[in-house]
């Protein structure tokens, strides 16, 4: 889509938010995931699409497929150069270059319920995450550029899903062999 396209259907999406916030408030279409064996899975999305997980071989999988742990990565990733992407429409700046690396560091004592050397059992998620962003463009400057990525960030679903821990409703429904 082009940046005059991202920026039409922005400007349109916000004039109906303001008008109609009711709007905005919607279900996000939901992941499904389904145990294949062993350690792999197949997450699908309602309109056919669907990626392969497992685990790496050290942890019994077969290690040719994304972890689940990767999908988050690659989640914030994506949402957050997408968002920067369609910030920069908005304002009219083309960008020439936009990468967005996320890494993390992990315990995998936490994923198997292990406790440290004081007898805390260890968090299971990653004990940081840090998100690396490379932009370009020949039309703004290094300051704009910043305070493009700031501002995309600060209204990023999944950035914002991450700092402020939404928290999870579990439910368990035991089906009939």
């Amino acid at each position: 889509m082009a940046v005059l396209d991202i920026a039409t259907a922005w400007r349109r999406m916000e004039s109906v938010l303001r008008r109609r916030p009711e709007f905005g408030l919607q279900d996000d279409a939901a992941a499904t995931a389904r145990w294949d064996a062993g350690t792999r899975v197949s997450c699908s999305h309602a309109n056919g699409h669907s990626v392969l997980t497992d685990m790496p071989a050290e942890l019994g999988g077969s290690g040719d497929q994304v972890s689940p742990g990767w999908l988050v990565r690659a989640g914030l990733a994506s949402c957050a150069a997408t968002g920067i992407a369609m910030v920069a429409a908005t304002k009219g700046i083309a960008l020439t270059a936009l990468e967005v690396v996320v890494s993390s560091r992990s315990d995998a004592r936490g994923f198997m319920g292990l406790v440290d050397t004081n007898g805390v059992v260890v968090d299971a998620g990653p004990q940081d995450l840090r998100m690396l962003v490379r932009i370009a463009s020949c039309q703004a400057t290094a300051e704009v550029l910043r305070a493009l990525v700031h501002e995309s960030q600060r209204n990023s679903p999944v950035t914002s899903s991450m700092q402020n821990a939404v928290p999870v409703d579990l439910q368990i429904d035991i089906a009939s062999d």
